[in-house]
């Protein structure tokens, strides 16, 4: 892993209303990392992310994602620096009215100067590389299978050939041999395209399969980042009880005897 921030988070403020999501938020990610973020229920981790992918104006703080400052970028760059990345939001958040195929091409026909054809043999590509087999190209998103659907949004993530992923809970909803899976596939895109990834997840299964890092939110910052191994470590309650629980201790991976 590389030691270089590719996205860089300081003094992060989110409020709706009265209430403070956010206040006065830290954050590193480092290129080539997948980070694993964490929190209890409304501690504020899909908002980070479209923080950070701009759906969300922060009130206040600086957010730089591969050297801009994506706050106040212009909107050309801004538009260059967001070709960057690709975003998979919960259960795909794919339009209903196309099919896979033009789902996963969206992105290149609103960003890329290429022909249809080309649009369709590299949205092709996308597809088989999530491990969907070139037919589901031709259907549409209800005649899919939950499982097959994320793999779809997936797909749609790659589509511009991201160097940074965002994954907002990427397993929900999957059964235990669909969501294993699924944390393989992300893992071995990973490292075949030397994705940087920040993964919002709940699932401790998840964190074991895929994460280098991960950072937890709590009392409206990010309380700690570090390694599987040292969250458990961390004495604070709902840490302690998160990573040492009954579920943590189903998830780790079994040791094998010597």
């Amino acid at each position: 892993m590389n030691l270089e921030p590719i996205i860089t988070i300081r003094g992060l403020v989110n409020r709706f209303g009265t209430t403070a999501v956010h206040d006065g938020l830290d954050l590193d990610v480092f290129r080539g990392e997948v980070l694993g973020v964490v929190g209890a229920s409304g501690s504020g981790k899909s908002v980070l992310l479209r923080t950070i992918v701009g759906l969300q104006v922060p009130n206040a703080g600086h957010i730089s994602v591969l050297g801009t400052d994506v706050l106040t970028a212009d909107p050309e760059h801004l538009r260059t620096v967001q070709n960057r990345w690709g975003v998979m939001f919960q259960g795909g958040a794919l339009f209903s009215s196309l099919t896979v195929r033009e789902n996963v091409a969206a992105p290149m026909r609103e960003r890329l100067g290429v022909d249809a054809r080309t649009r369709n043999a590299l949205a092709d590509l996308r597809i088989a590389m999530v491990g969907l087999p070139v037919s589901a190209g031709d259907k549409s998103p209800s005649e899919l299978s939950g499982g097959m659907r994320k793999r779809a949004g997936l797909a749609r993530a790659l589509s511009l050939d991201p160097e940074i992923l965002f994954l907002d809970e990427p397993t929900a909803g999957l059964d235990p041999i669909g969501a294993t899976e699924f944390d393989e596939l992300i893992k071995a895109l990973q490292q075949a395209l030397g994705l940087t990834v920040f993964l919002v997840t709940h699932d401790l299964d998840t964190l074991h399969a895929t994460c280098d890092r991960i950072a937890v939110l709590a009392e409206r910052k990010v309380m700690v980042t570090g390694t599987m191994a040292e969250m458990r470590l961390v004495d604070q309650p709902w840490i302690h009880a998160y990573f040492n629980g009954p579920r943590a201790h189903a998830a780790q991976p079994m040791s094998v005897a010597t």
